[in-house]
């Protein structure tokens, strides 16, 4: 594998020496500064592209020209958010980065509802309470409809959260929620929030399945021309929020989603994490089943809790995810296609120093170095055995 390391650009705590000292040679990064919709021009690419390798690393993967919500809900003029997304593409491909990883989420990106859960050992992680975004939905967005998605005694038991609640964790949650979480490709007030969600009525799972369907056909051309990959990242959590389709959770998803285009271009990023919140997945048979078509790898580990619709971020090596076989399962395709694949240990735990500093929620240092180290340990394990 490639081992490769997020890098959200020069703001970031973790630095592109960190990242070099850590043992990761590629990096993925984006142009998180520009707004969704804005064409990434040669010459911004080449700044951020300079910048990476004058620490000696390599601009690896893309991570992500940023979808616009008009193609996701089929607005009128769609098509000229598309056509700049693949310009953007064009442009990477141009200067030799040529694997772009993507979502295809309403509304919002990936979603967690706390940022700094204390575990037994005393590391903090991410975190996901459906209790919690039950009690976000119902009582401080009253959506309209939400009684609908959850059962009496989940309803029950939000709005005891709620009522415990202070103002400060109040607005917290609601921060967690919808404010943009590292990474995401937009942030809104509860008000907007409200307005966004609405463009979506009606849509359903086969409407959001048929716009995505119209995207890959126009920007896939684009990439085989231009010798890129796109590689669309799985829902996180892998199932709907806030009445939200999501058709980017299964295996069946990733069925219809390679049908749509059947092109080695149409691909995905293969993310254990995202995946490995539902427990009818099954990671290493989703893998094989499209592995000419994965592209990138998100190597995390998620752990279901009692209430088995909550989850929290795992150690690298623990959780429901069998890393060990999806490693293996990983080498095997390398040797088959004679290809390394970028991975990047997403997430970490705060541990040690990271919880002594200000950091990227989900993106410390020192968890995310031990990740790197773990999967790379599993990765020679697995080289020499097989």
């Amino acid at each position: 594998m490639l081992h490769t390391w997020r890098w959200f650009g020069p703001a970031d705590p973790v630095s592109l020496s960190d990242v070099r000292q850590a043992g990761a040679s590629g990096v993925v990064s984006a142009l998180h500064d520009l707004a969704n919709g804005v064409v990434w021009t040669p010459e911004r690419i080449a700044l951020r592209k300079a910048e990476i390798e004058a620490a000696g690393l390599t601009w690896s993967v893309v991570e992500s020209i940023p979808v616009h919500e008009d193609i996701k809900t089929g607005a009128p003029g769609w098509e000229a958010h598309a056509d700049a997304w693949a310009e953007s593409l064009a442009n990477l491909a141009r200067a030799g980065i040529t694997t772009i990883c993507y979502n295809f989420m309403p509304v919002l990106d990936w979603t967690r509802t706390d940022l700094a859960h204390e575990l037994e050992d005393g590391a903090r992680c991410l975190r996901f309470d459906q209790t919690a975004l039950a009690a976000f939905d119902l009582f401080i967005l009253e959506r309209e409809g939400a009684d609908a998605d959850y059962t009496a005694e989940r309803r029950e038991a939000a709005k005891r959260y709620h009522d415990a609640l202070s103002a400060d964790a109040r607005q917290r949650l609601c921060d967690n929620v919808i404010a943009g979480l590292p990474g995401s490709e937009e942030s809104y007030s509860i008000e907007a929030f409200r307005a966004r969600l609405a463009a979506y009525d009606g849509l359903g799972a086969e409407g959001l399945r048929r716009n995505l369907e119209a995207f890959l056909k126009r920007v896939v051309p684009v990439a085989e021309r231009e010798g890129a990959r796109l590689a669309i990242h799985p829902d996180d959590p892998p199932r709907p929020l806030f009445g939200l389709p999501r058709i980017v959770s299964t295996a069946a998803d990733m069925d219809a989603i390679a049908a749509m285009v059947d092109s080695p271009a149409n691909g995905f990023t293969f993310c254990t994490g995202s995946y490995g919140v539902r427990a009818d997945n099954d990671l290493v048979a989703m893998f094989q089943a499209h592995a000419e078509r994965v592209h990138f790898l998100h190597l995390r580990a998620t752990k279901r809790e009692e209430d088995l619709e909550s989850f929290h971020e795992a150690a690298h090596l623990d959780g429901d995810v069998d890393m060990v076989a999806m490693v293996r399962a990983v080498v095997a395709e390398e040797r088959r296609r004679a290809v390394s694949l970028p991975m990047r240990p997403d997430h970490g735990h705060q541990i040690l120093d990271d919880l002594r500093k200000v950091s990227t929620p989900g993106y410390p240092a020192v968890g995310r170095l031990r990740g790197l180290a773990e999967m790379r340990g599993i990765e020679r394990a697995v080289t020499a055995l097989t």
